[in-house]
Formats: C-alpha cells, structure tokens, sequence
C-alpha cells in the first residue's frame, strides 16, 4: 500500500485530536475525517482505511505524554479552532488539567441511549480539557442492584469508545460514608428519626420538627450504634440530614440519609445492615474524588438542592453543575424500570431485544458507536427536552456504514421467475461495492433447469410488473415478462446491455435461507445470495434495495438482524 507522505501526516493529526478527546483513538471516526476532508479519496477507501488503522494503532501504543508530545510537532488540523466553536459549549469554571468528571450508573439495569447521554458528555470534557474520567458504581440499594450488569455497562462504556482513569463502587465505601454520619450527628446537623414515615410526612408539609430532631448528639450516636447492631429494624429508623425547615421545598426538609435495609447485596453480601441513600452517598463521593463538574438532568435539581445543604454541613464547595434537558424518544421504552420488568415478564427477549433503545440493542442491529456519540453530542447540553427520532439516529450511522458495507442480494418474499432463452452463464461476479472498487467481487453462481435460467424476485416486484414488461435482473440481464403460472413468472431473455427500464434485485435458485429479525421483534425469511454465508458473523452489509444488517449468526439456521435502510 502507497499513500503520500503527508495524508499519512494528516490521519495522525486526526488521530492525536480523537485520542485526547476520548482516551483513546477510533480508527471509524479518523476515518470520517479523512473521508469529509477529501471525497476523491472514496474510491480508495479500503486502501485509506489500512493506512488510519495503522496509525490508530500507533497512537493507542502511545503513553499521553508521547501524543501530547507529537500533536505538538504536527499541528492541530486546520478547522480544529472552528469544529470547536461550532460544538459542545466551553465548559463553566474549567481549567485545562483540572478538570474530573464522572459516570455514576446505578447497576439496577443496562444503558439506554438517555442515561448513556450523561457518560457520554462527561467523558468528552474530561478528554477535551485533559482531566480524569471517574467510572462509579452507585449500588447502595441492596434491593435493585443486579450482579451481571456491572460487567454489562463496562461493556457498553468500552463498546462506546470511554475509557475510564479511576473505577469507584459504592458499595466497597461503606466504611467512609459511616464515618461521615457520625461525623454529622456528633456536630449536631443530623439525627436518627423514629417517626412512623407518614407522621414525618406530615410535620414535614407543615414546616415543623418531629421529636426526634430534639435529641442531643450522644443519644443519636447510641441510636446509630442501635442501628449498625441491629436493634432497629428496617422501617423502624432513618439518618435525617438537619436542614431549614423552612425551606420552600418540603423534599429538601430534613431529608433522609440513611437506613436499614436487611436485603443481603448481591455483592457485598450481610456485612452491612445500615445503607446510606444516593444524596448523602453521591455527595460525599463527589468531593471525596475530587469532582469538579457533575452532568446530569434538569430533573436532579431537587437532588442537587439536598447535597448542597450536606456541603453547607461540611464546609465543602459545591462542584459546577451542568444541567440538561430530557431526552426523550416517543414510542421507545427508556425506562431502566420498565425494562427489567418486561425481561423478567417475557415481554421482551433480553436487554438487546432489538425493539429497545438499549446500547446492547443498538449495538445488535448494527449501529456503530460513534454514531451513537455524534448523536448525542449534536443534541449536546441544551436545558430544553430534546426528542430523539430513530431517523435521526439511522441517518447518523448511514453516513459511516455506506462506505464500509459490502453489498449483497436478499428476497424477504420470494416469487420464482423462470427465464427462457438466456445465454448459458454458470455465474455472475458482481462488486461487493458500488464506489470501492479495490473491495473486490462476490461470485453468484446461477441455476439452470433445462435450457431455462431460474431465479426469485420480489412478491412486490413481482406484483408490479406487467405482461410484456422489460425489467432488468439488476447487474445481469433484461427479461422480458411473458407470463404467470402457479409455479410463479415466466419470462425471456431481453439482452444484456443496460436499459432504461425498472431495476430489480434477485437470488439464483438455490439460494440460501437466511431469517433478518425486523425491528419490531418480527422475523422475515428469505433468500440470500450464497456468498453471504462466507461473511464473518457480526459484519455489517447492505441487502441491496432493503437496507443495512448486521450478520448475527451463520448456523444452525442463517439470522440478519436489520439496522435500518
């Protein structure tokens, strides 16, 4: 492979800029760049392709230093400056090294594309201002908490591109947050509250203290230590952080910080009775670690009002956060909740049942990750709710797949067609893609019965054609429609040149049965041309005139799930 010098020069920049934005550099993102700088160079695209691969490879050998290092000896691209001011707002307060983000999931169930949103913009600031990425577990529910999907939304974040610098759970930090609440009560800023939950309520709506809260620090301590022991028992005691109970909003009002849950956790086992909930466990964290800036949605503003007052307690300063708005796509199931429940029901085939949102769903049909992240980037950190269509998530991966796909034939509803007087061909080698030449050819053997050339079409096509039609057998022939029979079309062979007349797609007899899971759950059996058996389980292809699939499996029976066309 030959390539000048200075393309070669040029994919290393736009290597070294995604490297320091993401961790690490994606070889399908460089490959974008490089492509939307110089079109001419689509005809060479695979050839393009090895040498971007080649220098991602290099420069995820490399430590930060060394990048840092080369992206200074060969210049940031030349739009660089203006992509910037075009993209993601500066963001507020940050300093260049300063900056820690972090990705706190709860692994009660697996990313969808809604909460992928917050580690997604999370990690980009972190890279783009060279500060740290901080991976957390938040599972101090001992009844939600799923063992497999910490290893699940590992996978996701790694599938995603994200790379983390520090992996936090909280449910290994038990220790620290039980030094803190005694910390707060021995200072007088929280109480254990033995009030039934609907009293507290009550004097809560009115602004007015339950009894507890009159308790001196000593007793408290003896309450917590009741607590720890197992004297009290679930439902019968919380942790309250002391706020203003004045305060316009009842939730902020002496709110709860810990209590009993007798659930053993699924990963820490009955070590520990007395749980610490997610404001008190959030909030210490953040500042535990270091965080500078917290990314999360509008709806957390009540939250945020609770950890404020934990902050105040301790005399901390409180990060910056960065608030956007919903992300909503009508008709799709984001709900973490709603999920679980419809896998365990059986309402749903698993958490990558291709009728989700789910990154293990979108990753099924197909969808590559940095269309996920170029989505969501784009939506970026507007505060008003934002409505995501899966138009606009194809149209984003079409982009990236098209170059890449190889073509193939399939008939989701097969209708024989019988062609008389054809040339005696044995086979037809078709290009595996229409503007990558040096992609090379599929060989599609063809099936004679008699003198006669048989092939399946399209029920749609099919139905459309008339008696003494011409169409084209798409790549191969002219076939003049001379008839219908219970066995299906008749046809007779109308030359081979290219003609100005309607185009359709077609298997040999012979062909190979393949199923493609629809994305509505549904299955379509079809035919597909013999050389898709040789593709690698997982590719990404185009059936011509039907759209983009990812091959899932090759046996025992051949399955496609669909992407989108």
């Amino acid at each position: 492979m030959v390539l000048m010098e200075n393309l070669r020069e040029e994919i290393l920049r736009w290597a070294l800029v995604n490297a320091r934005e993401h961790g690490s550099a994606d070889a399908l993102a460089v490959m974008k760049r490089i492509l939307a700088e110089h079109p001419s160079l689509r005809s060479r695209a695979r050839e393009v392709l090895e040498a971007v691969k080649e220098v991602v490879a290099e420069v995820n050998s490399m430590t930060a230093e060394e990048r840092e290092r080369r992206l200074v000896e060969v210049g940031l691209p030349e739009e660089r400056g203006e992509e910037r001011r075009q993209g993601l707002p500066d963001l507020p307060g940050a300093r260049r090294g300063y900056v820690v983000t972090r990705f706190a999931p709860n692994p009660n169930g697996p990313l969808h594309l809604g909460n992928a949103r917050a580690a997604i913009l999370s990690h980009e600031y972190a890279r783009r201002y060279g500060g740290r990425f901080i991976l957390r577990f938040e599972d101090t529910n001992p009844e939600k908490v799923q063992l497999e999907m910490y290893d699940f939304i590992k996978r996701d974040l790694r599938w995603l591109g994200l790379t983390w610098d520090e992996e936090h759970v909280q449910s290994e930090r038990l220790p620290i947050y039980y030094e803190y609440a005694e910390r707060l009560i021995a200072e007088g800023r929280a109480y254990v509250c033995a009030c039934r939950p609907e009293d507290f309520k009550r004097l809560r709506e009115e602004g007015r203290p339950c009894p507890c809260r009159a308790r001196g620090p000593d007793e408290n301590l003896r309450m917590w230590e009741r607590m720890i022991a197992g004297d009290l028992e679930e439902g019968e005691a919380v942790l309250r952080i002391k706020t203003d109970l004045g305060h316009p909003n009842p939730a902020v009002r002496d709110w709860p910080a810990c209590r009993v849950v007798e659930t053993p956790h699924p990963r820490a086992g009955g070590r520990w009775r007395v749980w610490p909930l997610y404001n008190f466990a959030a909030a210490i964290d953040d500042h535990e670690m270091g965080i500078t800036h917290i990314f999360r949605g509008k709806e957390h503003e009540v939250n945020e009002q609770c950890q404020r007052t934990l902050y105040e307690h301790l005399g901390w300063s409180y990060p910056v956060a960065v608030q956007y708005g919903r992300l909503n796509m009508p008709g799709v199931m984001l709900s973490k909740t709603q999920i679980v429940r419809a896998v365990r029901e059986g309402a749903i085939s698993g958490y990558d049942d291709v009728r989700l949102a789910t990154l293990a769903a979108l990753r099924r049909r197909g969808f590559l990750p940095e269309a996920i992240r170029r989505v969501i980037l784009d939506v970026g950190l507007t505060l008003v709710d934002s409505q995501l269509s899966w138009e606009t998530i194809c149209a984003a991966n079409r982009k990236l797949v098209d170059a890449i796909a190889d073509r193939y034939f399939f008939v989701g509803r097969p209708v024989r067609l019988t062609v008389r007087g054809a040339p005696p061909l044995a086979e037809v080698r078709l290009r595996l893609h229409p503007s990558r030449e040096e992609a090379g050819e599929r060989i599609v053997p063809l099936r004679r019965e008699g003198e006669h050339l048989v092939f399946f079409i399209e029920e749609s096509d099919a139905a459309g054609i008339r008696e003494g039609e011409v169409f084209r057998l798409k790549d191969l022939m002219n076939v003049r429609l001379v008839g219908r029979e219970t066995s299906g079309l008749i046809g007779e062979f109308a030359g081979m040149e290219v003609a100005d007349v309607p185009k359709i797609h077609w298997v040999p007899a012979g062909a190979a049965e393949m199923d493609v899971l629809m994305p509505d759950g549904s299955t379509l059996s079809g035919l597909v041309e013999p050389a898709v058996l040789s593709v690698t389980p997982g590719s990404l292809i185009q059936f011509e005139r039907f759209g983009f699939v990812r091959v899932e499996r090759l046996s025992p029976r051949p399955l496609a799930v669909f992407a989108h066309r």
